[in-house]
């Protein structure tokens, strides 16, 4: 009642005050917030080795959640650091983002969880996607850059039926060092890795039924994790997987998408097998030119969105001191070609049942490949069904036959999981 009498003035003035301190306010939490970030994601001196242990966590909101308030729909996002591997076996710490979902699991057994393994989002740091939960688009003018997290609509479809889920941002995706863009090992130790620090956290039964989903990068992601399941974390209880547009050989996608919008793409793997084999290192010296110096530089901090503007429609071609595109090169180094075999998926066995997905016009993975690593898998007595998308050519090289395919699959691939769970 005291305020209702208060001058015009006076109560323009508290206005002003009050907005004041709300924007100051904002201002510093802002700031704040980004400095505990940059905390979260450095890894400590010392932490625990064995594979999928929980070095930290901390609470994060997801999308129109009012922080600090419990049981908020779709689920409680926790922000998590969890061990892994490296290809050679050295511990590495990994971050990602687990959600217990506010619905219940009406299926058999204990709540599921689903390990999801992000699209291409880029190299730099501030793309990972444990970084925009709350909001999934991030600028950053300081270099610039735009981040986007495209993953919630898979996320929340699985929350809404009652499944745990868990996103790994990748080796090197956040945390110090390079993203190991499509390794396949590394990549499937961050998908199992998060599966087994997901049922630490949440304190499941270690029998809990555990899946795979990711489409894209993360469709080999998930292809990774189901045919290394067996011999590196032999005690998932793994029920299925989904893995769609995988890149499963990696020398024809790297022809597929030279030229195309995200060409700029293939940075992101010579910078990550760099990280990895030394002797690739005096390959790249030897064969790019200074603008190819330049663009692999440029792209270990970019995020996709970037490299579409920066990178967009170039060739490889243009990176050589040859002019060989980096296929011809890679044809010219059988060593260089016997890395990019290694990261071929469809050698070992999958130990659980497996959807794959395979545009037949997709501009981005191509359809043989997808087709190649099904005939793989059966020839090794795998349970895998594969499904072709027939979408027609539309504008190829803009990756909308790669992207349309993703979302007509995406409702079959999560059912495809669900079914699997409630055997």
């Amino acid at each position: 009642m005291a305020s209702a009498c208060r001058p015009r003035g006076a109560r323009r003035l508290a206005a002003l005050v009050t907005a004041s301190v709300v924007v100051v306010t904002g201002l510093t939490m802002g700031t704040s917030t980004a400095a505990a970030a940059r905390d979260f994601y450095t890894p400590p001196t010392q932490f625990a080795t064995q594979p999928g242990s929980v070095i930290r966590t901390e609470p994060s909101p997801l999308l129109l959640q009012i922080p600090g308030l419990p049981n908020q729909w779709p689920g409680t996002a926790t922000r998590i650091m969890y061990t892994s591997r490296y290809q050679d076996g050295t511990p590495a710490a990994v971050t990602g983002t687990v959600v217990e979902p506010t619905a219940p699991w009406r299926g058999k057994g204990p709540r599921p969880t689903v390990v999801l393994g992000p699209g291409t989002v880029g190299q730099g740091d501030q793309c990972a996607g444990s970084k925009m939960m709350s909001l999934p688009l991030a600028i950053d003018p300081t270099k610039p850059s735009i981040a986007v997290n495209y993953s919630a609509l898979e996320m929340n479809l699985l929350l809404l039926n009652g499944v745990r889920v868990a996103l790994t941002d990748y080796i090197g995706m956040g945390t110090p060092g390079v993203h190991t863009y499509v390794n396949r090992l590394e990549s499937g130790h961050a998908m199992l890795d998060a599966a087994r620090a997901a049922l630490r956290l949440a304190k499941a039964p270690a029998d809990s039924p555990v899946g795979f989903s990711g489409y894209s990068q993360g469709g080999g992601a998930a292809a990774s994790a189901a045919e290394l399941a067996a011999t590196y974390a032999p005690e998932l209880n793994v029920k299925a997987t989904y893995a769609g547009a995988p890149p499963a050989d990696l020398f024809k996608v790297i022809g597929q998408i030279d030229g195309s919008a995200i060409s700029g793409a293939i940075g992101y793997a010579i910078n990550g097998l760099r990280a990895r084999y030394a002797r690739l290192e005096r390959v790249v010296g030897a064969e790019t030119n200074r603008s190819g110096r330049a663009a692999l530089g440029r792209l270990s901090q970019q995020c996709i969105g970037d490299t579409i503007l920066s990178f967009g429609f170039q060739r490889t071609s243009s990176w050589t001191r040859t002019r060989d595109s980096l296929t011809d090169v890679i044809l010219r180094h059988p060593d260089v070609r016997k890395i990019v075999e290694e990261q071929r998926i469809g050698t070992l066995r999958p130990n659980a049942p497996v959807l794959l997905e395979g545009g037949i016009n997709d501009d981005v993975i191509p359809y043989d490949g997808v087709a190649e690593l099904y005939r793989d898998w059966r020839a090794q007595g795998a349970d895998v069904t594969m499904v072709t998308n027939p979408t027609p050519p539309i504008l190829p090289g803009l990756v909308v036959n790669h992207a349309l395919p993703m979302l007509a699959t995406m409702l079959p691939g999560t059912q495809f999981i669900l079914t699997h769970f409630d055997r």
